[in-house]
């Protein structure tokens, strides 16, 4: 398993030279986002579709 930071920089490595900050900002806030989600998933924090489509209906109700 990689650590944060090998992941990072492998993600960095493969940008181009003229990359900017906000691009790799969001390069790596993608990768924060996919680490949470499968932690998530790990840990069993899921929601099946039928189940989100209800609560939607009902948040736009509102």
């Amino acid at each position: 398993m990689q650590s944060v930071k090998e992941r990072v920089l492998q993600a960095v490595q493969r940008m181009p030279d003229d990359v900017g900050f906000r691009d790799v900002n969001e390069e790596i806030a993608l990768l924060a986002a996919v680490a949470e989600a499968e932690e998530d998933i790990q840990s069993g924090r899921l929601i099946d579709n039928e189940t989100m489509k209800s609560r939607l209906q009902e948040w736009l109700k509102e």
